[in-house]
């Protein structure tokens, strides 16, 4: 099979309009492949995503896909097929997790991101399962699946699993980053955006139990026309079942919580929480809050703002190291790591996602009804420098919906509402 490159090859697929719940087989001696097929909207031009992780291992572009040769999925449902063909456009991540390329459907030339990754016959792909449960689910700050195959490696035992997802341009990271080289705080109203998008996205993978487990600027997506976040990149990702032991070792550094250092297995939803934290600590610093080039320095750090923690919250993130002995530091005032111009708001919304103790951390969906975010809430707010109109903010789910009527009041600002029932009105009634 040929190997890709950087240049345009076309990838003929056929695929299925419905998803099955069966899981995929592949027959590894021939270029059939399963696949299942969850795109609702042929011809119509979709915003996606291109910030996936990029890695510190860089992988060969070979582990891409051959398009110089069709490859041709078939999927496991008695629905009609549909010949896809996609043009690969240029990689735009790699890494031990395998590799991301830019790609466009020849029929339609909508933009999609495709990422390929290794796997392992004997397993089913949890990533798949998640964006799967997700397609069933989704959400609108949550890359989406749109579609996905198999495809055989150079070797003879190699099988890849090539996952379609929406392409969007920008990530937080890339645009924090280029405030910061430009020595240009990163607007206030963005902050603001991004956490109170993620914080949505958080708490709709959290109420299916799902965990990311990697949330970092890098897995946070941005269309960079209206400034709406998606997350991504589930890969890390897992459905946390209590009293079942997980690993330890997960999450990126400067992101990673307390009790995963601590090496904790029974770990909950809340180490997205404290990631998130991190990463609002860091678009308010333009760096990040604990760095670290271990699990030790980066403890190290946390203890230096936080100061040292109580054996109560010790046993909360792991009983074992209750008799572990700490210096005993004092923790620093959030006024003074932030800048003088900080809101008190945003460095309280800080604080309360950066708790020792997992479970006082603030839940996520109640973290979207922070004063921090009261400027969202109010009519009639644009982008800055005459950006236009803020990304969709009210458009809940079930999920949110099924929230106390208390917290509901405070997310759901009265112009809303208001809005909600002229739409309604101006729905034709069905008979």
């Amino acid at each position: 099979m040929a190997s890709i490159s950087a240049a345009p090859a076309a990838i003929t697929t056929s695929s299925s309009k419905k998803s099955s719940s069966k899981e995929e087989t592949a027959t590894t001696a021939s270029t059939s492949f399963t696949s299942k097929h969850s795109r609702t909207d042929k011809g119509k031009s979709m915003s996606g995503t291109a910030g996936h992780r990029p890695s510190d291992a860089a992988d060969s572009a070979s582990a891409v896909v051959a398009p110089s040769s069709p490859v041709t999925t078939t999927a496991d449902s008695n629905s009609a097929q549909e010949n896809i063909s996609y043009s690969a456009e240029r990689i735009i991540g790699n890494g031990s997790f395998g590799v991301v390329f830019e790609a466009k459907v020849v029929e339609t030339n909508e933009v999609v991101a495709i990422k390929k990754v290794l796997q392992d016959k004997r397993f089913k792909n949890r990533e798949l399962q998640i964006m799967r449960q997700l397609v069933k689910d989704p959400h609108s700050n949550i890359v989406a699946l749109k579609h996905c195959f198999y495809s055989q490696g150079e070797k003879p035992d190699e099988l890849y699993l090539n996952l379609v997802l929406e392409f969007v341009p920008e990530t937080v990271y890339s645009i924090s980053r280029r405030h910061h080289k430009h020595n240009i705080p990163l607007p206030l109203i963005f902050v603001k955006l991004y956490l109170y998008q993620l914080s949505r996205a958080l708490a709709h993978i959290h109420a299916l139990g799902i965990c990311h487990r990697d949330i970092k600027p890098q897995n946070l997506l941005v269309n960079p026309k209206n400034q709406q976040l998606k997350l991504c990149d589930f890969g890390s990702a897992k459905a946390l079942v209590p009293g079942e032991p997980n690993v330890s070792y997960i999450c990126s550094r400067y992101y990673r919580a307390p009790e995963l250092i601590f090496g904790s297995t029974d770990y909950t939803t809340a180490i997205d929480v404290w990631s998130q934290g991190c990463v609002g600590a860091e678009l308010l610093l333009g760096q990040p809050l604990f760095p670290g080039d271990s699990g030790v320095d980066q403890l190290v750090e946390i203890i230096k703002v936080l100061g040292t923690p109580t054996k109560e919250e010790i046993r909360s993130m792991n009983s074992n190291y209750i008799e572990f002995k700490f210096p005993q530091i004092k923790g620093c005032q959030w006024k003074k790591i932030f800048r003088n111009k900080t809101p008190d708001e945003a460095m309280d919304f800080i604080a309360q996602t950066l708790a020792y103790t997992p479970s006082k951390r603030l839940e996520p969906l109640a973290g979207c009804a922070h004063t921090f975010f009261d400027e969202l809430r109010v009519e009639g707010t644009e982008l800055p420098n005459g950006g236009g109109p803020l990304p969709p903010l009210f458009d809940w789910t079930p999920y949110e919906l099924s929230s106390s009527q208390e917290l509901l009041d405070k997310l759901i600002p009265a112009w809303v509402t208001r809005q909600q029932l002229v739409d309604n009105n101006k729905k034709p009634s069905s008979r």
